[in-house]
């Protein structure tokens, strides 16, 4: 397994563009993507819980139905939710790429990010899908990922390349969440290409099973968002003997494919609104996965601690509050607790007890921008990540007046 450069237009027949169309005010910001597999794909996705979606979701959801998709057309700017006509702009942001790249609007995944419930002008969209399309490159990755940013402070991008009986194949993706990030999918956009060959009934077994140890495991402000998606598309130009059910090429598809959403998952935990540090809950010696998971993610949720983590506060009872509250069935008198970074580790917690230890030095290892919470809760063996941020006087400024 190989990083490797080009984003979403690293694996074979990918291509990419981004360009500013007028749905933001900003001409300096791009706010219409386009990503686009010169093959019709197989493609799986998954979608938010929240029960308020947006427009473009339930296209998407239709259109996916076939488990076929050849272009991703995506805005920012603006949700496209809670707006009457919504539905009626989703298609026709499809229908209009459809015919600019002569492919079958059924074929289309439209998403779109920003405020809601604020009318979308399908105008400026429409007169910019023609250059957007004309400006399609292998090159074009990285606009793509600059026009799907709301309060991202920068585009999230990574690939790999690794190899499937013989043949080289490449994976790659690009996000963007920064706010309203809580588990329990998908609570972001993030969209991923690939050259691998893989059925649309594997494709889609592989992305539900990761996202459950991937991107439901982040939270950055606890609000799960109406609109936001994981999309995965395979156009099997890599040329491997196409993946149909489990084996030694569907495991090594797996790791590739948690290789980048796992990059994906500390950058946008990282970039949280506001956030000065990358949090990572790491819990290990639970006696089940969804024990781990629980406890890993009430830790990461818990704004007390996360409010600890930027004012480096080595509070650790913060930690174990967030376990008792966790629901999860823990023997607190056997936890464990340390904090990690860079600069060190330091032990704050033995059996449900605290220990001694040097503030100073605690200090010195919490006002690194990379922290890690080791939780051990010596109860079996299994372990579990969460990714998350710290809480900021800037998470407060950005969301006071983020409509206006």
């Amino acid at each position: 397994m190989k990083e490797i450069s080009g984003g979403v237009c690293a694996a074979q027949g990918f291509t990419a563009n981004g360009i500013h169309c007028g749905i933001r005010k900003n001409r300096a910001r791009r706010d219409l993507a386009l990503i686009y597999s010169a093959t019709p794909a197989h493609a799986a996705a998954v979608y938010t819980t929240n029960l308020v979606k947006g427009a473009p979701l339930e296209v998407t959801r239709r259109h996916l139905q076939d488990g076929k998709a050849q272009a991703i057309l995506c805005n920012s700017g603006n949700a496209n939710t809670c707006n009457a006509n919504g539905m009626e702009i989703a298609e026709q942001m499809s229908r209009l790429l459809a015919g600019a790249l002569d492919i079958a609007a059924e074929d289309v995944v439209v998403a779109s990010t920003g405020v809601i419930g604020q009318p979308l002008d399908i105008a400026p969209i429409a007169a910019g899908i023609p250059p957007l399309a004309a400006g399609l490159s292998r090159e074009g990755a990285s606009a793509a990922a600059q026009a799907i940013m709301t309060t991202d402070t920068f585009p999230k991008e990574v690939a790999v390349e690794f190899t499937l009986g013989g043949k080289v194949c490449r994976l790659g993706g690009m996000a963007k969440g920064s706010g309203m990030i809580h588990p329990n999918m998908a609570t972001m956009l993030v969209f991923l290409t690939t050259d691998a060959a893989i059925s649309p009934q594997m494709l889609q077994r592989a992305l539900s099973t990761d996202v459950a140890s991937t991107f439901n495991m982040i939270s950055v402000d606890g609000d799960t968002s109406t609109n936001d998606m994981v999309v995965l598309l395979a156009n099997g130009a890599a040329g491997n003997e196409e993946i149909t059910g489990d084996g030694e090429d569907f495991a090594v598809f797996m790791r590739a494919l948690n290789t980048v959403t796992v990059h994906l998952c500390r950058l946008i935990a990282g970039s949280g609104e506001g956030a000065t540090k990358l949090l990572e809950c790491r819990v290990t010696g639970a006696a089940d996965l969804s024990i781990a998971r629980t406890v890993a993610k009430a830790v990461i949720c818990s704004s007390l601690l996360k409010a600890a983590m930027f004012g480096a506060d080595a509070n650790w009872g913060r930690v174990l509050c967030a376990i008792g509250y966790s629901g999860a069935p823990v023997d607190v008198r056997k936890v464990d607790v340390s904090f990690r970074s860079p600069a060190g580790t330091v032990l704050v917690c033995r059996d449900g007890a605290g220990v001694a230890f040097s503030e100073e030095e605690a200090k010195r290892i919490l006002l690194e921008a990379n922290i890690e919470i080791l939780v051990s809760l010596h109860s079996g063996d299994a372990e579990a990540s969460a990714w998350g941020c710290d809480l900021t006087y800037d998470y407060v400024k950005i969301n006071g007046d983020y409509r206006t």
